[in-house]
């Protein structure tokens, strides 16, 4: 019997199968083809192995052993908007948590740069970008709600890298405008980890071009820790998503504008081929992060610097200071220490922390400086205190010499 239509599977899990199927095929699409897929269409005959293996999955879970919650507490987090994190404990108390969370697929027009007029019809996850960040411990289960508002122009999903299996839970998330889905995973390596939409194709790349992405980071349980397994507590979570934007310009080099999200899909993928940003920005658009926006600390104060970048490698530096203790790749490792510039490989997110030693301003810049000053890839750390000497002093004021 055709598995697609199999009375032993609930409703939800033959439509999941059918859409699987669909999907797959749209996968080996791009351009106006995939845009113009009928969304219910069956392909009933000749899958492509990509939908024989969602399918499989999903029957799998079918038949599978119901998973055993009954050692798991079960909390809600409230995600917030970035550059700020929720609220959450560095060392878990009590057993694992069954962490609740919710995330919205809002498609919104977005000014990425006031001084060009340049816009973008933004795909996002709660209205951000990046999207929320979210915090757990390892062995911890993240239930999510996933849910696309009637109104989107199209269809979203999401992969976790934090994830275990069916593409980051790419495969089991996708929802059409007025749908919502639920997925349970669990968080079985500590690290920060990056989120992002992956539809299929070519609409990958065009979702995470345009601010579909976030960041994960799964916290050992007794939290962070240097080499020698001294505690390594923060004050604060400055949470930075670096964005690269290819947006359409005209034969005047002015960029286009569009009615709505989606109308403009095929000049964006002849500007993404280019491979050259018109934008490398921090939290959405070029001054999000700086001037009124800036990031605020004390003297003293101990900040976790959670950079995400789901595309391109980036190389960030702390103008004035330094990564204390930086985690490249994982918190199973244990941290490098003094680190002037560090590297946030595309498709990761990673931490860095630093203790603000003097007052005033501090860039926090992608450090392929045209990036940074011409692009957009900038931050800045405001930060009140009093100054020390001992570290710096300018010993005699700029005056006219005698040549």
């Amino acid at each position: 019997m055709n598995k697609q239509f199999d009375p032993g599977l609930t409703q939800t899990s033959r439509r999941n199968v059918l859409r699987g199927t669909v999907l797959a095929g749209a996968a080996a699409m791009t351009g106006a083809a995939a845009m113009a897929m009928p969304r219910r269409a069956a392909v009933p005959n000749a899958q492509p192995p990509v939908a024989r293996f969602l399918q499989a999955e999903v029957q799998a879970q079918v038949e599978a052993a119901p998973v055993d919650l009954s050692g798991y507490t079960r909390v809600k987090q409230d995600l917030v908007a970035p550059p700020f994190a929720p609220v959450h404990e560095q060392v878990a108390t009590g057993g694992p948590k069954l962490i609740e969370i919710n995330l919205e697929t809002t498609e919104r027009l977005m000014v990425v740069d006031e001084d060009t007029g340049a816009s973008i019809w933004a795909l996002t996850y709660n209205g951000s970008v990046p999207g929320p960040l979210i915090i757990c411990h390892e062995g911890d289960m993240i239930e999510l709600t996933l849910r696309n508002p009637v109104g989107s122009m199209m269809e979203h999903n999401i992969d976790f890298h934090a994830s275990t299996g069916a593409l980051g839970g790419g495969g089991l998330t996708h929802v059409f405008p007025g749908e919502e889905t639920v997925l349970r995973w669990k968080a079985t390596k500590p690290g920060c980890f990056t989120y992002h939409c992956a539809p299929g194709g070519a609409m990958i790349a065009y979702h995470v071009c345009h601010g579909m992405n976030g960041a994960v980071m799964v916290l050992p349980r007794d939290g962070l820790k240097d080499v020698d397994g001294n505690p390594l507590p923060y004050d604060s979570i400055a949470y930075i998503g670096e964005q690269d934007y290819y947006l359409p310009m005209d034969e005047f080099g002015d960029y286009k504008t569009y009615e709505a999200a989606g109308e403009d899909y095929a000049d964006s993928l002849d500007a993404m081929r280019r491979l050259t940003p018109t934008h490398s920005v921090f939290n959405g658009a070029v001054g999000a992060l700086t001037g009124e926006n800036a990031l605020t600390a004390t003297v003293g104060d101990t900040v976790l610097m959670i950079h995400n970048q789901s595309n391109r490698d980036s190389r960030p530096h702390l103008i004035g200071g330094h990564g204390d203790y930086v985690w490249e790749t994982s918190f199973s490792t244990p941290p490098l220490t003094g680190v002037e510039t560090w590297f946030v490989r595309g498709g990761t997110a990673m931490a860095s922390m630093y203790t603000f030693k003097q007052p005033g301003v501090y860039a926090y810049v992608n450090h392929n400086l045209i990036e940074a000053v011409l692009l957009g890839a900038t931050a800045h750390f405001v930060v009140e205190g009093e100054w020390d000497n001992a570290l710096m002093e300018q010993v005699v004021a700029p005056h006219s010499f005698e040549a």
